[in-house]
């Protein structure tokens, strides 16, 4: 039965490059779209810029130019990276278009019809001279705990200590050097809660969402009453001014998610087709492909919309983790935070594609990208395994073509053909490194199978031309089954194949029939060996990438995060001060100039191993994580640690760390801190907890 499918990536938001981590969500999703229409269903693939904000707003203020044009030249460079990893959209569009109003308009008519707005009043600072409300990160001044000055926003860099903006000596803006006042403005907010039975109901049906993320939001969400969600600011802010709302806008997350529909409303337009079949009809399934970081917004705040204005609710919510290189954050530092043009000016995109394929298995699980293991699994897969079929196969048949009638392959092409279905639940999950791994075992078979009847040694024999035609004729059909299973990864592959056989890839039953009789084109070789030289040229090209320096490109998402909106977590302001974990004071940067220490002096400290068993974020702190630990023999302490930057609370749950177990209770306005966690790193992004070989348990002391 045909399927009528939409399926979304999270928008990109315009202020910066696309790069190698935002790839893993658009080509995991570009996969599983073109699978989709292999098998013969009718997929939507759309996607657009998320644009506005107030970092698009002082970026354009400092570049001497309109947001309209900024947000356009972006939108250039952000299609032409995408095109150049063959990720192929039905519609791209922008939140900052017409048809994202209408649409806004009509969500917010009903979001006011079903009583779910509401007026509060929220007080800020405020800078007179800019005319703007200033976020944290725009605020400098002396800290009100250690006199440290040059600190920014709720949080000292120099003693850890946590504060409101408003609570800095001297503050000034960043933007224009003003005095910041306090004034008060009103904000709308959405009364969530008033959807919480409905939203229980819909995380928990079967296939929606991974189990990890069900338990994510039923114990950090839907166990107690959902907060109100700002969904306006005032202005000056570059978005949709509010209808009924003069002088306030809709806030970027309001209108970001609504693009998924203004980008489905500009396609039907363009195609004659009604927006109605797309988003209010049960027979469309709605798939979006997002972060984990971004997951709660669009399996709460966004059916919650949804469904107050009538539109289908999403029959899948795929969450995906973070990309890391060589086991650790991207960094700009060591060469490893790399811009999609950067990649493309020196690597195929095929290589990235099936790279990721191979890594993505449907879990919310982070990837690692391992340069050495980069190269030698595209070599030893696709070149050694795939491409050899065809080199060792292909230019013995140029004048023949394949054999009149399939001939006996010792029943390789059905056992094949057999596969189809295991390997299309593999896609279907989005589980594509089990995928490969079928697919690669096939061409294990293929190539054994070669590797004994030896067609170049046939050809060489008299009267044994026609049994090595039949040989290769074999090889090549077992190419051709790989090619379609291959085609939604490797789309270049399968054209290549496509010319070769002179024969389309149509469709996912293609594997089921053996060609018979057609021509052969000329071999070419379909591709190369990845040469490691230029993985180090395009790492030490990344290295050479100096990070933007004004105060709004700051607020560009962090590096780690594979695609977020902005305002979805605020980012790292600049590089800070080493720090320890759960404080943020500075640590020393070199042991070799620190004072010497005796080991009496070393053993008054009690290091003990312990296990988190809880984490979640402190709304407040820009740095914070509350954690709660286990020291084994039945205790546990909380540890408020400084490490929101580098580490989400969801992927600490279960972690062994290491707990600095006598250090003196700390009284913080967010609870009493009764420890501290170890980890190195500058800071920010690049922050790494300690952690001990396995085998240890929690309450052992380290020695």
């Amino acid at each position: 039965m045909t399927r009528r499918i939409l399926v979304t990536s999270a928008l990109p938001y315009a202020n910066g490059p696309i790069h190698l981590g935002h790839l893993v969500e658009y080509i995991q999703t570009d996969i599983w779209a073109r699978f989709q229409r292999l098998r013969g269903h009718r997929c939507l693939y759309v996607c657009a810029d998320d644009t506005h904000g107030t970092a698009i707003m002082i970026r354009a203020r400092q570049e001497g130019r309109t947001e309209e044009a900024l947000i356009a030249d972006m939108s250039v460079a952000h299609q032409r990276d995408f095109a150049g990893f063959q990720i192929a959209f039905d519609h791209y569009g922008s939140t900052h278009s017409s048809a994202n109003l209408e649409i806004c308009k009509a969500i917010w008519s009903a979001l006011r019809r079903e009583d779910l707005i509401v007026e509060q009043d929220v007080t800020q600072l405020y800078d007179p001279e800019a005319g703007v409300f200033l976020a944290d990160r725009f605020v400098k001044g002396t800290c009100p705990k250690c006199g440290a000055a040059q600190q920014y926003g709720d949080n000292c860099d120099q003693c850890g200590a946590t504060y409101s903006a408003a609570e800095l000596i001297d503050a000034t803006s960043t933007l224009s050097g003003a005095r910041p006042e306090m004034r008060t403005a009103s904000h709308l907010f959405v009364d969530v809660e008033r959807r919480h039975e409905l939203l229980e109901q819909w995380v928990q049906e079967p296939g929606r969402l991974q189990p990890d993320i069900v338990n994510y939001l039923k114990g950090h969400f839907l166990s107690e009453p959902l907060r109100q969600w700002d969904v306006s600011r005032p202005a000056p802010y570059f978005g949709f001014e509010i209808p009924d709302a003069p002088g306030h806008y809709w806030y970027v997350w309001f209108d970001a998610p609504i693009g998924y529909i203004g980008a489905t409303a500009e396609w039907c337009q363009a195609q004659g087709e009604s927006l109605q079949d797309w988003w209010r009809s049960e027979q469309t399934e709605i798939h979006h492909f997002i972060g984990k970081d971004i997951a709660y917004f669009h399996t709460l705040f966004w059916p919650a919309m949804l469904q107050a204005a009538g539109f289908q609710l999403p029959a899948r919510v795929q969450v995906h983790g973070f990309l890391k290189v060589n086991g650790e954050k991207m960094s700009k530092s060591k060469g490893t935070f790399v811009h999609a043009s950067t990649y493309l000016a020196h690597l195929h995109p095929s290589y990235l594609r099936y790279y990721y394929a191979s890594k993505l298995n449907g879990r919310v699980d982070d990837l690692d990208l391992n340069p050495e293991e980069f190269v030698q699994k595209v070599n030893s897969d696709l070149v050694g395994k795939v491409v050899n079929l065809a080199s060792r196969t292909a230019r013995f048949v140029q004048e023949t073509g394949l054999s009149p009638q399939y001939p006996d392959d010792e029943g390789l092409f059905a056992a094949a053909a057999a596969e189809a279905e295991e390997i299309a639940k593999a896609y279907e999950a989005a589980d594509t490194a089990r995928a490969m791994r079928l697919v690669m075992a096939l061409a294990d078979r293929a190539n054994e199978y070669i590797d004994r009847k030896q067609p170049w040694a046939l050809r060489k024999q008299p009267g044994r031309a026609e049994e090595a035609q039949a040989v290769c004729s074999v090889g090549l059909n077992l190419l051709r089954q790989l090619a379609v299973y291959l085609a939604p990864v490797l789309p270049d592959f399968a054209r290549r194949c496509e010319r070769l056989l002179n024969v389309p890839v149509r469709h996912w039953d293609d594997v089921k029939t053996p060609l018979r009789g057609t021509a052969v084109a000329p071999f070419e070789h379909m591709m190369t060996r990845v040469d490691p030289k230029a993985v180090q040229a395009m790492l030490a090209a990344s290295a050479e990438v100096e990070p933007l320096a004004n105060a709004a490109a700051a607020a560009e998402p962090p590096a780690s995060v594979s695609n977020v909106h902005a305002g979805a977590s605020p980012p790292p302001r600049r590089t800070p001060a080493p720090t320890n974990a759960s404080t943020g004071t500075p640590t020393a940067k070199s042991a070799a100039t620190s004072a010497t220490c005796t080991l009496e002096d070393f053993e008054r400290i009690d290091l003990r191993i312990a296990r988190i068993v809880a984490a979640e974020d402190v709304p407040e702190a820009r740095k914070l994580v509350k954690l709660s630990v286990d020291l084994g023999e039945r205790e546990t302490r909380t540890v408020f640690a400084g490490i929101k930057s580098a580490y989400s609370p969801s992927d600490l749950v279960g972690r062994l760390v290491v707990l600095v177990a006598n250090l003196a209770p700390r009284t913080m306005k967010f609870g009493v801190s009764e420890g501290m966690i170890l980890a190195s790193g500058e800071g920010g992004s690049e922050l790494f907890l300690l952690s001990p070989d396995e085998g240890a348990t929690p309450g052992q002391r380290v020695r």
